[in-house]
């Protein structure tokens, strides 16, 4: 590939199509996380780093070797392997006597970083502690947040941002209800946030409607907020904007309630009520000899009869007191 004024040309066929997976796409692929750890790493971050991983597959990317680097003082390192994997979406792991079992979560726009928040492991419950059966590869999970602090403190209103970002998985057109299997719920309260991970079964319950139950697969956190890096208001809505060919082009005469009901209103002509057909019944019915009468009634001239005397009668004014 050859680069002339900032412009990339191919000269190879697997050059192009290596070039056109990467080019911006109206509607963009699910987003890749990159998985990695720092130069100190404890068994409990490696092992919480393989059990989100192995929540996130097929989408995402685990390196296994050690990144000596500090995300919140240089954030090159991880641009850089985020351009080369194509990565939106990053997980660091660290460990540190200051800031012990440490993980970031992030997001990249442009291949730059876009936010971070920095959340430090309390308590740590593995995957494999907990003998229950798990869900499948790459089943979309459903999210769940609990907690005033999500919805009134600005650094956990973005926290619930990127968490959904990270876990929402593939957009599904349709949902079966046998595939709604795996939830995750995140609670903040107190100043933590605890992340839990639930089975969905399904039982039988007498009725078309089944019983739900939850059952605890794991991973389980503990969390602590520590650090954040969050993006100005303007970058922020630059990162959100949606081109114009996506957005809904406003049809006449067709609205939609706050249920997403849709109502539609039909223009019609002025209707002619003395032609509109109403019930038949056999007590309304008129006799023949009278339809004939009326139409004759209906076709002779009008005669207008006028008193001669009221005619010529003096208009006499009288006086207004």
């Amino acid at each position: 590939m050859t680069q002339l004024d900032g412009v990339i040309k191919p000269k190879t066929k697997r050059s192009k199509r290596f070039l056109d997976r990467r080019a911006p796409k109206l509607t963009e692929d699910v987003k890749t996380t990159m998985i990695m750890k720092g130069g100190n790493a404890s068994q409990t971050v490696t092992q919480a780093l393989k059990d989100i991983y192995s929540l996130k597959k097929p989408n995402a990317v685990l390196y296994k070797k050690k990144n000596i680097t500090r995300p919140f003082e240089d954030s090159t390192s991880l641009e850089f392997f985020s351009k080369k994997t194509d990565c939106s979406l990053f997980l660091f792991g660290s460990h540190n006597k200051k800031r012990p079992n440490n993980l970031i979560f992030g997001r990249m726009f442009d291949f730059h970083v876009l936010d971070m928040v920095e959340l430090g492991v309390e308590k740590y419950v593995a995957l494999s502690e907990i003998k229950n059966s798990k869900c499948p590869e790459g089943t979309k999970p459903m999210l769940v947040f609990a907690g005033e602090a999500f919805d009134t403190d600005n650094e956990h209103k973005r926290l619930k941002s990127l968490l959904i970002d990270f876990f929402r998985g593939p957009t599904a057109s349709a949902v079966r209800l046998a595939g709604l299997e795996h939830v995750l719920h995140f609670t903040a309260l107190d100043g933590k946030i605890y992340m839990r991970s639930y089975r969905c079964m399904l039982k039988k319950s007498g009725c078309r409607t089944p019983r739900i139950e939850l059952e605890e697969m794991g991973p389980s956190f503990d969390l602590v907020l520590r650090r954040t890096h969050l993006a100005s208001d303007d970058l922020y809505k630059l990162a959100h904007r949606k081109p114009k060919a996506l957005k809904a082009k406003k049809k006449k005469n067709i609205s939609h309630n706050v249920f997403g009901t849709k109502f539609g209103r039909v223009h019609m002509q002025k209707q002619d009520l003395a032609k509109l057909q109403t019930r038949k019944m056999k007590g309304l019915r008129k006799r023949r000899g009278d339809v004939v009468a009326e139409d004759q009634d209906a076709q002779a001239p009008k005669v207008v009869k006028v008193d001669s005397s009221a005619a010529e009668a003096p208009v006499h004014q009288t006086d207004m007191c």
